[in-house]
């Protein structure tokens, strides 16, 4: 698939950017190679392939479900302004 300039200026405008010649030319060399990769890869023959979760035989180390922190929901809700049956209460902001 080829793209002239004229495509690319468009594109630009679409996208609110200011290109100079240079970089038209430049664009639409590259937007013609990215189309070509497209085509590439489209027309790879994957029949019979199993579709991959991840692209590596990574296992995910677990680590062991222990609690590491000591519940101060008691002291930090000394010094709350307001709290009520263990939560904090906060100022409406909406009406």
């Amino acid at each position: 698939m080829s793209i002239t300039n004229d495509e690319v200026k468009k594109i630009a405008h679409l996208a609110r950017l200011a290109l100079s010649t240079d970089e038209t030319n430049a664009f639409a060399s590259q937007l013609e190679n990215i189309f070509k990769l497209v085509t590439v890869i489209q027309n790879t023959h994957t029949d019979g392939i199993r579709p991959m979760s991840h692209p590596f035989d990574a296992k995910q180390r677990l680590r062991k479900d222990m609690v590491t922190e000591s519940n101060e929901r008691d002291i930090m809700q000394k010094i709350a302004p307001a709290t009520e049956l263990g939560l904090y209460l906060v100022p409406q902001v909406i009406e």
